[in-house]
Order: C-alpha cells, then structure tokens, then sequence
C-alpha cells in the first residue's frame, strides 16, 4: 500500500510540472522614484495612527516665515481613546513636567494652561484633520509632542526653524 501511495504522488509530481514556460498576463516595468525635496513651510503634513505614531521626527520651517501645518489622524479609533494632536512647545520646556500637566487637562483636550507652547492643533479622532498657522521669529530646535496621555513618550519630534 505504502509503494502504490508513494508512486500515485511521484505520478502526481511528474505530471504538475509541466514544461510550457509560463505565460505571463500581465507585466509591469519598475520605476525609480525620485526623493521628494523638502517641503516648503506653506504645506506641511503630519500623520497618525493607530499606533501611536507620528509619520515623521523631523520637520522644518523658516524663522519669520508662515507655517502651516495639518495634522492628519489616519486611524479609525475615535479621539476618547486614541485621540492625537500637535503641540509644538517653547524652547527650554520641561517636556516631562509639561506632559504630566496635560495628563490632567481632560477638559480641555489635553493643552494645560500657561503659555508652554508656541501653537496646537484640536484633539483628533480617527479620519480627522485639523490645520494651524503660525510663525516662529527665533532660530533652533524645538520640540513637538502628542499630549493624548501615555503618547508624549513615542509621538514626539524635533521642530527645526532654520
């Protein structure tokens, strides 16, 4: 029994591989794309996610200069639970202290008061958008944040206004 079954699969083997080469229904050429140039400072775009996840660390801007930045929530879970939003701070801001602050500034989406922070975006759920303008005068490293709690520490980056 063992040598029938062995042969029907060798037979079965022999006979799925046929020697036609195969004929393609369709075809494609790979492209080079090339990189995309930095953007200007009249568009820039951040992403989100589920995942608690800015699309980019870096982003830069022109002292003097508007800036308009939209921030994009790619998710689909609303804001009560995994709610995004930009918060570009002030030079020198403890980022922690700062944090720990919005932690308890629920009902106003999470920016505590004082005057920690140069502009923010609304608290955005899954699917939303929201875009702000502002213009920074002094040149360096600034630092931006998600103030959603537990996010600051995974959705931060570096603001650089040359």
């Amino acid at each position: 029994m063992k040598k029938l079954l062995c042969l029907f699969a060798i037979g079965l083997l022999i006979i799925s591989c046929g020697s036609e080469p195969k004929k393609e229904k369709f075809s494609y050429e790979r492209v080079k794309i090339e990189d995309k140039k930095e953007t200007s400072n009249k568009g820039l775009i951040l992403n989100s996610n589920d995942q608690m996840l800015f699309d980019k660390g870096l982003l830069k801007g022109k002292s003097g200069e508007e800036i308009n930045l939209t921030l994009y929530h790619t998710g689909k879970i609303g804001k009560e639970f995994m709610g995004h939003n930009f918060v570009l701070l002030k030079k020198d801001v403890d980022v922690d202290d700062f944090a720990q602050k919005a932690m308890l500034a629920k009902e106003n989406e999470y920016i505590p008061d004082g005057d920690d922070t140069i502009v923010y975006t609304k608290m955005l759920g899954g699917g939303e958008s929201d875009s702000v303008s502002f213009t920074v005068e002094e040149k360096g490293t600034y630092i931006y944040i998600c103030t959603f709690p537990g996010h600051y520490q995974i959705m931060r980056g570096e603001f650089i206004i040359e």
